[in-house]
């Protein structure tokens, strides 16, 4: 049985925690939104708080992941929680404080518990076999289709219907309950390797494969930001965008669970292209289809090749860092990840004062492919690179009396059985 290995107490205590660090993320932006939605500019200050929040988000994954240690990751991922907690309370409670404190507690709430996502994904791969960390990582994507379906549902919810600084309490309450989650998971991973050269250096050689997750999660805004305007050029009620986009979660869900039940054949970067322009395709035909019923069909499936293109692209950066490494490698990611998700939104707001919103959508797809093209093209470069490098060292180790030749099955052959 494929998920044999990942069924633990000490996988479930992950997932608990988890769920407390990440649901607050997927509901802040819509949350910030309903805080302010009543006062003077309502709306528009509620994009300036939740772009504030995603800024935060942007620049404190890279530069609190890269300070994270492995020797101390529960200690220093627990300080950014709690300060992420501390910071969404300070929102729900003070709904009428002045624009710019809001702005810097959104922010703060960004930032501070920007690194958990990479540490806790490196925590729930120490908890599992290494045969079997394809398997954890599709856990992970499916408990985070879960609770990005079930977000918007419950900011909207509790915000209409209780109060509308009470969503962003609850997002406080549950990051505060994933600091104690920590304590019941292990405090450190990697300990005792050694790093043998600077971490930027080492984050950086693995550019390629944040530009094909960038690219990735281009299409995810594309759609998420651009539906409800597709919608209302068909015809179709805007309404509809909420179960549509829950639609293409559950997707999202559904591929990642199917891409964990085998070992695919094919390098990791073949099969990312591959998820990648299928999802392209998807999310062309959603912009050109006139009907709800094939728009969520092609939204549902979107969803499930975009998933599983996420998760070859996180097994991409496992294979080609040190495992010290491992949780800055996923903070650079989901930078960059999420910088491509701003940048799709400032493009599509701008194309749509111009061009109908399907033109929007083929344009963004065309953005995304150029962006995945570039990401393959650096990640077979680099293959060709190291494949020159080992053959110069079998090389010389051949012409030394007694030498051995070089082991199988290291990162080059993971990455093509993954």
């Amino acid at each position: 049985m494929p998920y044999r290995d990942v069924v633990s107490k000490q996988v479930l205590i992950w997932a608990c925690t988890a769920v407390g660090a990440r649901m607050p993320v997927a509901m802040a932006p819509l949350a910030l939104v309903f805080l302010v939605r009543e006062r003077p500019g309502g709306y528009a200050l509620g994009a300036v708080v939740a772009t504030a929040y995603v800024i935060g988000e942007i620049l404190g994954a890279p530069v609190l992941g890269m300070r994270l240690r492995p020797e101390h990751a529960r200690a220093q991922l627990a300080v950014g929680l709690a300060t992420g907690a501390a910071a969404f309370a300070a929102l729900g409670g003070l709904p009428d404080a002045h624009p710019g404190l809001l702005a810097g507690f959104a922010f703060v709430a960004g930032a501070a518990p920007a690194a958990a996502t990479g540490g806790l994904r490196t925590l729930l791969t120490t908890l599992v076999p290494e045969r079997s960390a394809a398997q954890a990582l599709s856990v992970e994507s499916v408990l985070t289709a879960a609770v990005w379906a079930a977000s918007p549902a419950a900011v909207a919810g509790l915000a209409l219907g209780v109060a509308p600084g009470v969503p962003l309490l609850l997002a406080a309450a549950l990051m505060a309950s994933s600091v104690a989650g920590l304590r019941l998971l292990p405090a450190a991973w990697g300990v005792g390797e050694r790093a043998d050269a600077p971490l930027a250096r080492v984050l950086a050689g693995a550019w390629p494969v944040y530009v094909t997750g960038a690219a990735g999660l281009t299409l995810l805004g594309l759609s998420e930001l651009v539906l409800p305007a597709l919608l209302e050029q068909r015809g179709i009620g805007v309404g509809w965008s909420g179960p549509l986009l829950a639609g293409m979660a559950v997707g999202g869900g559904l591929g990642g669970f199917l891409h964990g039940l085998r070992a695919w054949p094919g390098r990791l970067r073949t099969h990312s292209v591959l998820l990648m322009t299928g999802t392209a395709v998807c999310t062309t035909l959603a912009a050109l289809i006139p009907h709800t019923a094939g728009i969520a069909l092609a939204l549902v499936v979107g969803g499930m090749l975009q998933s599983a293109a996420m998760l070859t692209r996180n097994l991409a950066l496992r294979a080609a860092l040190p495992a010290r490494t491992h949780a800055a490698g996923y903070s650079v990611m989901y930078a960059a990840a999420g910088a491509g998700y701003a940048a799709t939104g400032s493009l599509a707001g701008a194309l749509l004062r111009v061009v109908a919103p399907s033109t929007a959508v083929l344009a963004g797809v065309g953005v995304t492919l150029a962006l995945g093209a570039l990401g393959w093209w650096g990640e077979v470069r680099r293959a060709g690179r190291s494949a020159r490098g080992a053959g110069g060292a079998v090389a010389l180790a051949g012409a030394r009396p007694g030498a051995e030749g070089p082991a199988i099955g290291g990162r080059g052959d993971t990455e093509r059985c993954l």
